[in-house]
């Protein structure tokens, strides 16, 4: 289900586990909640502070480059560097609500 934001990009809701490997090589568990071809939202361990950059192990795609843009009580909310071309972006999210 595609929901809508102050951003104007449609979101697809997920609940999917996976990691994310911070600029110190540190593992972070997440979970994403929602995702676009550009940006996710996740549920996270740890405080990645905005500006810090991640490597998100996506299903499909394997890692991906992203930036944290905001962080507040356990959530933050990661700007892709790379759009995931919409091909590969519906093939990933059928994986992750074939595997939820």
């Amino acid at each position: 289900m595609a929901v809508r934001d102050s951003r104007g990009e449609p979101r697809d809701e997920v609940m999917h586990r996976t990691r994310a490997t911070d600029s110190d090589g540190r593992s972070i568990k997440l979970v994403l909640v929602n995702m676009s071809a550009n940006g996710l939202m996740a549920r996270c361990e740890g405080d990645p502070k905005a500006g810090e950059h991640l490597r998100v192990h996506l299903p499909i795609l394997g890692e991906v480059d992203a930036i944290v843009r905001w962080s507040l009580g356990g959530r933050i909310g990661c700007e892709l560097e790379r759009t995931i071309p919409l091909a590969d972006y519906y093939g990933m999210l059928t994986v992750m609500t074939r595997n939820s």
